[in-house]
């Protein structure tokens, strides 16, 4: 072996052992509330919705862990973020290409919640942002079979509009999204 090869094997030697775990090395706790994006493509628009899952655990949720008529946002740890890469239309009202941070106030059924949007895309949880929003909106919920996990789904697309749908225990809150704007 030449005598320039012995400190570069001694080095990627180090290395390599500087990169392993030590034996026994404990890993972080794995979050209860995991971290999910999902994306729908709506027309020409793309629509992300990020946030990290509550799990409902046997908990008492809309009127109890979650305060009615108090602003939240669908996540946990930091606000959920729904990002367009082109103008929409959201039940009716024009939001701008961009990321928002998506709030709610709950109320006792069969009263709406109202949707907000705030120009604070990335913010934690709490407080809520004042004087940040972009919308508000009144929108009725539904019920369904409960999920443990906070749920954000598009259960139906097409053509140039979609259902968003945000889900937690029973309760269904629908979003409508149009790429174009409504009629009339």
């Amino acid at each position: 072996m030449s005598p320039n090869v012995a400190p570069i094997l001694l080095a990627a030697a180090l290395v390599s052992v500087s990169v392993l775990p030590a034996e026994g090395q404990e890993r972080d706790p794995i979050p209860l509330s995991q971290y999910q994006s999902v994306t729908q493509s709506v027309g020409w628009v793309d629509v992300t919705v990020e946030y990290r899952r509550p799990v409902a655990r046997g908990r008492d949720l809309f009127g109890a862990l979650v305060p009615f008529e108090e602003v939240w946002t669908p996540a946990a740890d930091s606000a959920a973020v729904v990002t367009f890469t082109d103008d929409v239309w959201m039940e009716g009202t024009e939001v701008p290409e961009g990321s928002y941070s998506l709030w709610l106030i709950p109320r006792a059924a069969p009263e709406a919640w109202t949707v907000i949007l705030s120009k604070a895309a990335r913010v934690f949880h709490a407080p809520y942002p004042e004087g940040q929003d972009l919308l508000r909106l009144e929108v009725s919920t539904t019920t369904a079979p409960h999920v443990e996990n906070l749920q954000i789904s598009f259960p139906w697309v097409l053509g140039p509009e979609a259902s968003l749908h945000m889900q937690w225990g029973q309760v269904v809150l629908p979003l409508r999204i149009r790429i174009v704007a409504p009629e009339g």
